[in-house]
């Protein structure tokens, strides 16, 4: 097996989010509508109907294209993309060959022996088009829902890159997360929203200079195999795995797997045969007729690229070096905007205090996610806000609450809870006992019905100390400041020996 080397490019389909289609007033969020009742003569290709290009769109593709490092052709033009099938009603597709609205970029995954090495993943392009119908397949015959007919859709399109599929992977998480930083799209796969198409060969390994590994793509194999309708993370692994496998066994057999597009059966990850592979002239790309060539002004191309937020990992070198976050945690907050969104908005007035912002992050990350993920709800519908997390952790932070408290308001507050938070603390009698004079009486009185236990502590089993602590805590039921009842437990037992 080590003398095989894979060869991976992906072709990723990314639905824009915008009211109307690509090329008319067609409402485009179908989801879940009747069939064919989001339709109109220019959709369904209908003979003189014109198409009209959604500027919104255009805007969203220029952004993904800069987002994603690309240079962009600010002199561009809409092709006919021309083959029959039955999903594509005008039997064409409207969409970019010659002059695409963004080239020559690239999105970095991690790589290499250290978390510091990176592996950059070239993107030969970054095109606007519009989708195409559904295929609905039944033992009754097969119909087609025009409904996705023409909604905008971003191609990205990876240079050869990938050598296994963890980076494929690691490479679709980024490029999500950045098609949602960017509000091109939400990139909800069981929707249909983003969909892959995989490229995959496989041949002998050979040479490769050490100083520029990723640009040696001269001796790639012969023939190359692609992978339609693949609709999520999960099953895309699955079919470079399968893939992977079948095409190896052929190689070792002396036979040459043959060029083709090939189909996904079910959920499994199997593939089979479909159509022999087409290339670029089968299409038969001609300029569109009916949409003028387009011209991206300076001043328009400044403010998009200006428009582009702090993508994730510019946050994840910000949290880590700025507010000090363990690059787990940070990763973890950085993975869903909703989350990130929160957490942001928390410390927005204590960007200067470190153990406020740990604080946040640890109850964010750990208990609250908890919680939420219990409750099967999401950050973004959550009933607590983030002023009334503010609250609560500054009641920790000044020592008035302990850290049982913060779960119990956490629970209560998703709930609904809607009184001022110091004031159901004060309410329910919640605040933290830290004054010594209280404490001291009961340690004493603990200690002093656990012989046995302060013995198993002298005797060396420093665990002895956790059970003392535990039930001073249960008898102040979880109120008193577990700092203040360690150091005097500490105190009276280095006294008693």
């Amino acid at each position: 097996m080590s003398n095989y080397k894979t060869y991976i490019g992906l072709e990723v389909h990314i639905q824009s989010k915008t009211k109307s289609k690509m090329f008319c007033s067609c409402d485009a969020n179908y989801f879940g509508a009747e069939p064919n009742t989001h339709t109109c003569p220019v959709c369904l290709g209908m003979p003189g109907a014109l198409p009209v290009a959604n500027k919104v769109a255009i805007e969203k593709c220029i952004k993904l294209a800069l987002a994603l490092n690309c240079n962009v052709n600010q002199l561009t033009k809409f092709d006919r993309k021309n083959y029959f099938y039955p999903d594509l009603p005008k039997a064409y597709q409207i969409s970019q060959y010659d002059l695409p609205i963004g080239e020559n970029g690239y999105l970095e995954i991690s790589g290499g022996e250290t978390d510091d090495d990176k592996t950059r993943i070239r993107i030969r392009r970054v095109h606007q088009e519009e989708d195409t119908a559904k295929s609905i397949h039944s033992n009754l015959g097969s119909a087609i829902d025009c409904n996705k007919s023409g909604v905008p859709l971003v191609e990205v399109v990876t240079e050869p890159d990938f050598e296994n599929s963890d980076q494929v992977l690691e490479f679709a998480r980024k490029l999500q997360q950045v098609v949602r930083y960017c509000e091109i799209s939400d990139a909800n796969m069981e929707m249909g929203q983003m969909r892959f198409e995989l490229n995959i060969s496989v041949g002998l390994t050979h040479p490769v200079p050490t100083e520029h590994p990723s640009q040696d793509r001269n001796k790639l194999p012969n023939y190359k195999v692609e992978v339609k309708n693949i609709s999520s993370i999960s099953i895309l692994q699955k079919v470079i795995e399968f893939e992977e496998k079948r095409q190896r066994e052929l190689l070792e057999q002396n036979q040459t797997p043959i060029q083709e597009t090939r189909g996904i059966d079910d959920l499994t990850g199997e593939t089979y045969s479909q159509r022999v592979k087409e290339d670029a002239e089968d299409y038969r790309y001609f300029p569109e007729p009916d949409l003028p060539i387009i011209k991206i002004a300076d001043e328009e191309l400044t403010r998009i690229n200006n428009s582009i937020p702090e993508l994730p990992d510019q946050k994840l070198i910000r949290y880590t070096t700025k507010l000090f976050l363990p690059q787990d945690q940070a990763e973890i907050i950085i993975s869903e905007i909703a989350k990130m969104k929160f957490f942001e908005s928390v410390i927005i007035d204590h960007s200067e205090d470190p153990e406020f912002i740990k604080q946040s992050a640890n109850f964010i990350v750990g208990e609250l996610s908890a919680l939420l993920k219990k409750r099967s709800e999401e950050f973004e519908s959550m009933k607590l806000s983030q002023v009334q997390l503010s609250q609560i952790i500054e009641l920790l932070i000044q020592n008035q609450i302990s850290g049982a408290t913060v779960k119990k308001l956490l629970e209560t507050y998703l709930n609904g809870e809607s009184i001022a938070i110091s004031e159901y603390v004060e309410k329910n009698d919640l605040i933290q006992i830290s004054d010594e004079t209280k404490i001291l009486p009961v340690v004493l009185e603990i200690i002093s019905n656990n012989s046995k236990i302060v013995e198993d502590y002298k005797s060396g089993k420093v665990a002895a100390k956790g059970s003392l602590v535990g039930q001073i805590m249960a008898k102040f039921k979880g109120k008193a400041n577990p700092k203040v009842i360690d150091k005097i437990v500490e105190e009276v037992l280095a006294k008693a020996f």
